[in-house]
């Protein structure tokens, strides 16, 4: 029987990020949407909390197993921020382009050297909303942010987040090299391994 989890996300670029990323699991990966589920409030102070909130609201009202993913841009030179606030950046009606502008304004003056910056990745999975040993992992992405926004491909971040091995940001990478060194794709990687060696056996609907 194919096992069914829900995604804990209503953001429809990670939802096609995590589509690709799962394309060849025995898993099929239904977004909370069809289930009538809201987000939920992000009450936590780190990504793997925030994650954890998610899998668990999604599994107690879809019923079904969850994943859960709460990621976001860490620059240094911005002591970590935006955050966990990476998505509410710039405020109530925050979007993309915003959250971007307001970023390019707080890092102004700032040389390129000292514009070095992370995307984190926290993974949370439960097969219930009580589940006491949830499965949980995280991962990062090096990079830099530049001045001016760059490419068309990606969401969030991506045009301003410069990728030194590629060349490129983010939003100019290839979808099959983007989904092979972002911290989405190192934090799945991640997942499958731990999903691999507990979750085989596991009864799932």
């Amino acid at each position: 029987m194919l096992k069914k989890i829900v995604l804990a996300s209503g953001n429809a670029g990670k939802l096609r990020e995590f589509s690709q990323l799962f394309s060849t699991w025995d898993i099929q990966v239904l977004p909370q949407s069809e289930f009538g589920v809201e987000d939920a409030e992000e009450t936590g102070l780190s990504f793997i909390e925030n994650a954890l909130i998610k899998a668990r609201h999604a599994s107690r009202i879809s019923g079904l197993p969850a994943l859960a993913d709460d990621s976001g841009l860490a620059v240094d030179a911005l002591g970590g921020a935006p955050g966990i606030y990476s998505a509410r950046y710039s405020g109530e009606g925050a979007n993309d382009e915003r959250n971007n502008s307001k970023l390019l304004d707080a890092l102004r003056g700032i040389e390129a050297s000292a514009r070095s910056a992370s995307f984190h990745c926290a993974l949370a999975f439960v097969r219930s909303y009580d589940d006491p040993v949830p499965l949980v992992c995280s991962a990062q992405w090096r990079g830099r942010i530049l001045e001016t926004p760059m490419g068309e491909q990606g969401f969030g971040y991506d045009p301003l987040f410069y990728v030194a091995s590629e060349g490129m940001t983010s939003a100019q990478l290839p979808r099959e090299v983007k989904n092979r060194l972002s911290h989405r794709a190192r934090a799945v990687g991640l997942f499958e391994a731990m999903w691999r060696e507990q979750m085989a056996g596991a009864d799932l609907e």
